[in-house]
C-alpha cells in the first residue's frame, strides 16, 4: 500500500505565550513582576511533536482543531512553515482556539491554558482515508480532549488494520484524577506509550520511575505495548515488561524545556520509522528532548535527523 504521510499526529495546537524565567512565589494584587524573557510561539504537545517530527524528516500530517480567529490562523500558519500538512486542521466556527501561558522557572514551569475548542475535538477530525495513507499515528494530551479521546481506541483500531502502528503520550491530567477507564482501551492498541515521569508516576502511585514503567510495562505487555518514560535531565528508559533499557539527556545549555518531552516523542517515532531498535531508538529520542531546550517555546531548537545522530554515539 502507498503511504502518503510517515506521521499522522491528533490533538491539540494552540498559541503559547512563554515567560520568564519568573522568581516564586506569583503575586497577586495587581503586582506588576518584570521578567528576563517573553515570546508568542506555537503550543500544544501534540503540535510540537509534529514539528519536530517534520524537522527530523518525516513527511507530516494534523488533524486536530482551532478557531476560527487571529490565533488560529498562527496555529495554521505555524504547523505550514514547519513542514506540516494542515488538510485536516478544522476551524471551529463557534468556539475559539485554545490559548496557553507558560510562565517558567529553572527547569519547572507553570502551565495555565483556556481550553477553547479542545473539548469539542472528536474521532469525526479524523478523516478515515487519511488514517489510512499514513505509517504511524501519534496523539497527545489525552485528558485535555475527553471526546477524542473517548474515540480514540477505534482511531488506533482502524490505523492498526491500515498496518500502521501507534502511540500515545497522556500528558498531564489537570484534574488530577487520571482516570483509566478510558484509557486502558486505548492502550490495548497502542504500540508505544510516552508518558514523562510525573505522569508514570500518577498514573501507577509509586514512587520510583523504573518500577511505575516497569509495572506499565507489565500492565501494557499483554498487548504488546512498550512503555517508553521521559525523565528530564535523567535521561530515558523503555521497559517491555520483563527488561529496562536506559538513555542518558545531552547536557545542554538549557534556555527552557518547554516542549521537550513532545520533540522526545517526535526523536523517538522517527528512530523506529527508521528502522532503528529500541536501545538506538531511545537515544535518538533523548538526543531529540535534551537539544530542543536550547531557544524559548517547543520548536525553535528542535533538531535535524542527522544533528541527533551526531550527537549519539555510534
Amino acid at each position: 500500500m502507498t503511504r502518503k504521510f510517515d506521521l499522522l499526529v491528533i490533538g491539540d495546537a494552540n498559541p503559547d505565550v512563554v515567560v520568564g524565567p519568573v522568581d516564586q512565589p506569583i503575586l497577586f494584587g495587581q503586582r506588576e513582576r518584570l521578567v528576563p524573557a517573553g515570546s508568542l510561539v506555537l503550543g500544544g504537545s501534540a503540535s510540537i511533536m509534529a514539528c519536530g517530527a517534520a524537522q527530523l524528516g518525516l513527511s507530516v500530517a494534523f488533524a486536530g482543531r482551532v478557531g476560527d480567529d487571529p490565533a488560529g490562523d498562527f496555529v495554521r500558519t505555524s504547523l505550514s512553515d514547519r513542514g506540516v500538512n494542515v488538510d485536516a486542521l478544522v476551524v471551529d466556527s463557534t468556539l475559539p482556539t485554545p490559548l496557553t501561558t507558560i510562565l517558567t522557572s529553572g527547569d519547572d514551569r507553570a502551565i495555565l491554558t483556556s481550553l477553547g475548542c479542545l473539548p469539542s475535538t472528536s474521532a469525526e477530525d479524523v478523516p478515515s482515508d487519511l488514517l489510512r495513507s499514513v505509517r504511524h499515528v501519534h496523539a497527545g494530551s489525552f485528558y485535555l480532549m475527553p471526546e477524542l479521546a473517548a474515540g480514540l481506541a477505534g482511531i488506533f483500531k482502524e490505523a492498526k488494520a491500515a498496518k500502521a502502528t501507534t502511540s500515545l503520550d497522556p500528558n498531564d491530567d489537570p484534574a488530577g484524577k487520571w482516570d483509566r477507564s478510558v484509557l486502558d482501551a486505548v492502550l490495548r492498541v497502542t504500540d508505544y506509550f510516552l508518558p514523562n515521569a510525573a505522569e508514570a508516576l500518577a498514573l501507577t502511585g509509586h514512587h520510583s520511575v523504573e518500577d511505575a514503567a516497569g509495572i506499565l510495562a507489565r500492565r501494557l505487555a499483554r498487548g504488546g505495548t512498550l512503555a517508553v518514560v521521559k525523565n528530564g535531565s535523567d535521561g530515558a528508559l523503555a521497559h517491555n515488561g520483563s527488561t529496562a533499557i536506559t538513555a542518558p539527556a545531552l547536557k545542554v545549555e538549557t534556555v527552557d524545556a518547554v516542549g521537550a518531552g513532545d520533540s522526545f516523542d517526535a526523536g523517538w517515532v522517527a528512530a523506529v520509522l527508521n528502522g532503528s531498535k529500541p536501545d538506538r531508538a531511545l537515544a535518538i529520542a533523548a538526543a531529540c528532548g535534551s537539544l530542543s531546550t536550547r531557544a524559548a517555546g517547543g520548536t525553535a531548537a528542535q533538531t535535524t535527523w542527522n544533528e541527533a545522530l551526531e550527537s549519539v554515539h555510534p
